[in-house]
């Protein structure tokens, strides 16, 4: 299977008493999927899925694929600490009925690239679903080698892609040319937003980034334009795009960025993290709302 386009990793709606709102995240992934995106990423780092406990994890996957049906692909992460864990997790979600999942590298325990081959491999080997490996460096510890990567892709068919969050041109544009040379299939797909049309540009597949959860048309927007030939449409959305990450450089998180700006476009969701994380003060809300509003962004869109 080959995935693409605009894959989005859910942000978890939370109530002010910290439980999961399912209305919300299902108002949520019902206007990402109108809007058109590709596929939905619950469990995802913006959706602090260290934050959950293993039955809402499942909870929140069931709500999306409930909400999706088979209108969107559905690849909920499924990162934990040991392999075990990683695939019993895995095994609920396929029974589920999901489209495929992410993992990212074990993140208290470093680990070297042999077990770290070890620990995907057997996921790859028992999971019999589409598997995206998630290259996370700042806050997993671990900066997967584009040789692994190399190596995974051409053992595993079911090795389906690569999202990476990691601001390095040099790493993604080697891992684009060397995984492509042995997988055309295979597809890798920038956790950054900024860096979603120099990834296409590269020859990437597309994005897996956090702002999607918001602004769903102006990626789409610009995906879509790349995707047609459409180059000066696709820089001007970009140079929209790129203007909307200041956000981050005000914000003290990715889910508390999203939630901020989610909840400024007057949408059911609410800007409330799990602690430790805490909601952004009103002086920050107050920078983001006027980012929005030089960029014309006011309010949501009904789903």
């Amino acid at each position: 299977m080959r995935l693409y386009g605009i894959i989005v990793p859910l942000i978890t709606p939370f109530r002010g008493d910290y439980s999961v709102d399912i209305e919300a995240l299902k108002w949520l992934t019902g206007y990402l999927v109108s809007s058109g995106v590709h596929g939905l990423f619950p469990n995802s780092t913006t959706g602090e899925f260290v934050h959950l406990t293993r039955e809402e994890s499942v909870l929140v996957v069931k709500a999306v694929l409930e909400e999706a049906g088979d209108k969107a692909w559905i690849l909920p992460g499924i990162t934990a600490n040991s392999t075990e864990e990683c695939i019993k997790l895995g095994k609920v979600f396929v029974d589920m009925g999901v489209t495929g999942v992410v993992v990212a590298p074990p993140f208290f325990f470093k680990l070297a690239p042999k077990r770290l081959k070890e620990h995907f491999s057997k996921i790859a080997e028992t999971l019999d679903i589409p598997v995206v490996v998630y290259n996370l460096p700042a806050l997993t510890g671990v900066n997967i080698p584009v040789q692994l990567y190399v190596e995974l892709a051409a053992e595993y068919d079911n090795l389906a892609g690569a999202k990476v969050t990691y601001d390095s041109f040099t790493y993604t544009r080697t891992l684009i040319q060397e995984v492509k040379s042995v997988r055309r299939d295979f597809a890798v797909f920038t956790g950054l937003d900024d860096m979603l049309l120099p990834v296409l540009m590269m020859g990437g597949d597309g994005g897996i980034t956090a702002l999607a959860n918001a602004t769903p048309q102006l990626h789409l927007a610009m995906y879509n334009a790349w995707s047609r030939g459409d180059i000066e449409l696709a820089l001007d959305a970009w140079k929209k795009l790129l203007k909307l990450t200041k956000v981050y450089d005000y914000t003290s998180s990715y889910p508390t960025a999203v939630k901020t700006v989610l909840a400024a476009l007057g949408t059911p969701v609410k800007p409330h993290p799990r602690p430790p994380l805490a909601p952004e003060p009103p002086e920050i809300e107050a920078r983001v709302k006027r980012i929005l509003e030089e960029l014309g962004l006011r309010k949501a869109p009904s789903s």
